[in-house]
């Protein structure tokens, strides 16, 4: 049961705020204004899946099909920004309307129905515990909500890795080794796969998931992320 009154009161006192200007949100706004999200630096690489720099990091890793990321990362940017809230200020509302509105872009350039399921992923379950929910989930929650593609948690990760922030890319290669499963009863036969994530810095994180899922019997696995550095 709803309660106007009390909502509308809460809104009052505390008012929901633009998590990159911190501007008073309208109703029809949720965690970015307009603005923000206008000005948002977008990679516009739904325009080439297939030929970008993206797809050549994971060239020879896995069988790169469509690469692509929503934003483009840059340092002290509004992507890094957006990033921070989600991983580390709790806030998973914003993985999920930024998933919103990329699926939208998606939907309008014809990829609504190119994918069977969206699998996002996987923390290390006491990583997930650690943060409370996992920010690629959410990522793929929006996109489901925005291409009406249902989400599945097919993957799992069955070793803790260290962090990836400042390993170099056989490191990282070396560190996501045999870190990825198929969940049991799985059946991707013949499946197209979106897989997602937060970040690609060197695909390897991705291209070890996306290995996993091609060799369970998916036909094709496409790649999206939130944001990604350009080389």
């Amino acid at each position: 049961m709803r309660f106007p009154f009390f909502e509308d009161f809460l809104s009052l006192v505390f008012p929901k705020t633009c998590c990159l200007c911190k501007r008073s949100l309208f109703d029809f706004e949720d965690q970015l204004c307009k603005l923000c999200i206008a000005r948002l630096p977008i990679t516009n690489y739904h325009l080439m899946p297939q030929n970008n720099d993206l797809s050549i990091k994971v060239l020879g890793l896995t069988r790169p099909n469509k690469v692509m990321a929503f934003l483009r990362f840059t340092k002290k940017g509004d992507s890094q920004k957006i990033l921070h809230q989600l991983k580390y200020r709790n806030k998973p509302e914003v993985g999920i309307e930024l998933g919103r509105i990329y699926g939208h872009l998606l939907s309008e350039h014809g990829f609504k129905y190119d994918w069977d399921e969206i699998t996002p992923v996987p923390l290390h379950p006491l990583k997930k515990k650690r943060r409370g929910y996992n920010q690629s989930e959410q990522f793929a929650i929006g996109l489901h909500q925005a291409l009406e593609i249902p989400v599945s948690l097919s993957l799992k990760r069955v070793l803790f890795t260290e962090t990836q922030t400042k390993k170099s890319r056989m490191e990282r290669l070396e560190n996501v080794a045999d870190v990825f499963a198929l969940e049991p009863n799985q059946n991707l036969s013949g499946k197209s796969i979106l897989l997602v994530d937060d970040v690609m810095t060197t695909g390897a994180t991705l291209a070890t998931c996306a290995n996993v899922l091609l060799e369970s019997g998916a036909k094709v696995v496409d790649m999206a992320v939130l944001a990604a550095g350009k080389n």
